[in-house]
């Protein structure tokens, strides 16, 4: 049988050569991707809201014909303003978008129009402002968009709603017959699980709310299944392999607690336990370490490096940026400066060193002159080799992927890994994600740090945030004011963070010091801006999101972050992180005006709590697990509708079956566990060769 991840979607009807280019931008290759590219919410347009009945301050969904339209500029914000009347025969709704002149082409007088956006009152007239939009041309868009529930996909620029249902429905009409059902049928029929062509069909376009929910159920059984047991595979083989014991005495821990000018929290020195009594054990250590910014996880990570050294053994600590990692350095640099660890050397390998030094570096590490060394992706390079590596940390875990993890492991015989993150998760998502690692959790910040009061500005209102930034600076205290960077747009952002720089300078900060640091800036230029902000040479630093991890700089307790609807949830508390480290209280001023639904839930929330579990707890729930990391964290990408906040019971149901598939076969030798064994090789091909590998 023909495999439909072989068939090009160029080969769907109404695609094409020109068309299957805009659909890799969605991630969509080929016919089984399409099939899985599931929908990211419904609306139901079974009875749909007459404008007469529309309720102000709630999100609806309306349907009628363009009576009129026309442009304009805004005289105040110099925006291109485009304005639709919709009458649907009982009511009249205006709808207003912003800086999108095309829509004038598009949206003419007598289209039929659905909108889907919050409902406002203005000069009393009931509006839309930038609705979500789209155009009805004929029976066979009605078919798939009015008068039934109608699924809302993810899109790109030159894909339209209407387009991306017409598509999805003729493949599933065309191939859905040849989708292979990879669960096995005992768990079907234990679970009363439809089989997966009648679930792909439902889950696309359901006739009833119950419909959906029962293929939803369906298709998420399958992904927490499949990956549990990858994630058991992995965990049964690390458990399999021999690796080094260190030997620690209570005399060396106590050295280590007190060699330094404060008191550890209750929860480092809790974890530092957890580590000691891994370290000591033949079994090598997989731990991941969570804990909130500023928590004080990297002393926590120098216990094992520290306790490493004192075996005879090397340590080494990766981070994703070379700000981090110079960071990092620095700071242990001071930490074992004086006292019992004086004598241990510590290395910094990063990209930015010259090739002699670089060399140098190596030699010394393969000899091993160097005990400690600190860097970034220049760890897993082919040509660096240990002498004894024992103890490898993986610093902000989530941007890295499992095979660079590997990559490092590999460095050694077995080494103990500690994998730390600033990005707090959720036991379900941990359950999920991680369940081949030992959580270990600092859950309490050091005393003397400031509090951090946060708060949300329109765009309108701008200069009185610019005012209390020159008010705090004026205090002797310093700031960062953060541009979003996104891929897509990334020339049209880095250019908004420049004008502004040069505005600021000749405009609100005038006379005071202002510096810009972005990621497209050579590494010893950002790294001297960066130096400088850290000695109080810089008042003002404007950036990018090159700030998001590893800038610690105690005096900076101000943030002001622009177009903050822009940013995830994740990235605007690890922002946050960055101010309120040191006594001073901390001020987070957002500017933003959110358009969307989940916009408005992101600043709620951040708005709400400094607490990182409940900001992760709020982000999974408005964005489901898929996006938690972004696209490139292993495990969540194959989570494409299951959420482990929301169906908790049916994680649990899986991972069940999952654990009693490997006691009884671990090898997935047996009958219908080797079709198994294909289908986590197919979806997850790293994960498996690391477990084939141990």
């Amino acid at each position: 049988m023909r495999q439909l991840s072989d068939i090009s979607i160029q080969y769907v009807k109404g695609v094409g050569p020109a068309k299957k280019k805009l659909f890799e931008q969605l991630g969509i290759e080929t016919v089984e991707e399409l099939l899985y590219f599931f929908p990211r919410r419904y609306e139901d347009r079974r009875h749909l809201t007459p404008i007469a009945q529309a309720k102000v301050g709630e999100w609806q969904t309306i349907s009628g014909k363009v009576l009129t339209q026309g442009g304009r500029r805004s005289w105040y914000t110099k925006k291109h303003v485009f304005e639709v009347l919709v009458d649907d025969g009982g009511g009249r709704m205006s709808c207003t978008w912003f800086n999108q002149p095309y829509l004038e082409k598009q949206l003419r007088a007598g289209t039929k129009v659905v909108c889907y956006g919050k409902v406002d009152m203005y000069k009393n007239r009931l509006q839309m402002i930038a609705p979500e939009y789209e155009i009805i041309l004929g029976p066979e868009d009605e078919s798939l968009s009015l008068k039934r529930i109608v699924p809302i996909y993810p899109l790109t620029r030159g894909i339209t709603q209407r387009f991306l249902r017409r598509v999805i429905k003729g493949c599933i009409d065309k191939y859905g017959s040849e989708l292979q059902d990879e669960l096995p049928v005992l768990l079907r029929n234990k679970y009363h699980l439809a089989n997966i062509h009648r679930s792909i069909d439902s889950i696309h376009f359901p006739e009833t709310p119950e419909e959906q929910q029962e293929s939803l159920r369906r298709i998420s059984f399958d992904e927490f299944y499949f990956f549990q047991v990858s994630v058991i595979l992995r965990r049964l083989s690390i458990k399999r392999r021999q690796g080094i014991v260190h030997t620690i005495s209570d005399a060396k821990v106590l050295d280590f607690l007190s060699a330094f000018p404060f008191e550890l929290t209750g929860a480092q020195k809790k974890v530092i336990r957890e580590i000691r009594l891994d370290m000591q054990n033949p079994v090598p250590m997989l731990r991941l370490l969570q804990g909130d910014v500023g928590s004080g996880k990297t002393i926590v990570a120098l216990f094992g490096c520290i306790t490493a050294f004192e075996n005879g053994y090397q340590s080494c600590v990766m981070a994703p940026t070379e700000i981090l990692a110079r960071q990092h350095y620095t700071n242990i640099q001071k930490m074992t400066a004086s006292g019992p660890f004086k004598s241990m050397n510590v290395a910094l390998l990063v990209s930015g060193l010259k090739k002699q030094e670089k060399e140098k570096i190596y030699n010394d590490i393969k000899e091993g002159h160097v005990h400690m060394v600190v860097g970034t992706h220049a760890l897993i390079t082919e040509n660096l080799a240990f002498k004894h590596l024992s103890f490898a940390v993986v610093d902000e875990q989530h941007k890295f992927g499992v095979r660079q993890r590997a990559l490092l492991a590999e460095k050694g015989s077995n080494p103990d890994v500690l994998i730390m993150t600033a990005t707090p998760i959720p036991r379900s998502l941990c359950l999920t994600l991680y369940g081949d690692l030992d959580v270990s959790v600092i859950d309490e910040l050091p005393p003397g740090r400031g509090e951090v009061k946060t708060m949300l500005y329109t765009m309108e209102r701008s200069s009185e945030v610019y005012n209390l930034v020159k008010e705090k600076v004026k205090e002797g205290r310093q700031a960062y004011i953060v541009y979003p960077i996104i891929e897509e747009s990334e020339k049209l952002d880095l250019k908004a963070a420049q004008d502004m720089f040069h505005h600021f300078q000749k405009n609100e900060f005038k006379g005071l010091r202002t510096g810009l640091v972005h990621g497209q800036m050579k590494q010893k230029e950002s790294q001297e801006i960066m130096d400088a902000f850290k000695a109080g040479e810089i008042d003002i630093l404007v950036a990018t999101t090159v700030l998001e991890v590893g800038v610690d700089v105690a005096n900076a307790s101000v943030m002001v972050i622009e177009h903050a609807e822009r940013f995830g949830l994740a990235q605007l508390h690890q922002l946050r992180g960055r101010i309120g480290r040191g006594k001073h209280e901390g001020l987070c001023l957002l500017i933003g005006e959110p358009q969307t639904q989940e916009g408005v839930a992101r600043l709620d929330a951040i708005l709400s709590t400094t607490d990182g579990f409940k900001i992760a707890q709020h982000d999974l729930e408005i964005r489901g697990p898929g996006h938690f990391f972004g696209r490139h964290q292993h495990g969540l990408n194959e989570l494409k509708v299951a959420n482990p906040v929301t169906q908790l019971d049916i994680l649990k149901l899986a991972r069940k079956e999952a654990i009693d598939l490997t006691s009884q076969d671990p090898k997935l030798e047996n009958g219908f566990n080797q079709n198994i064994k294909k289908t986590i090789h197919k979806r997850y091909p790293t994960y498996l060769a690391n477990i084939e590998a141990g």
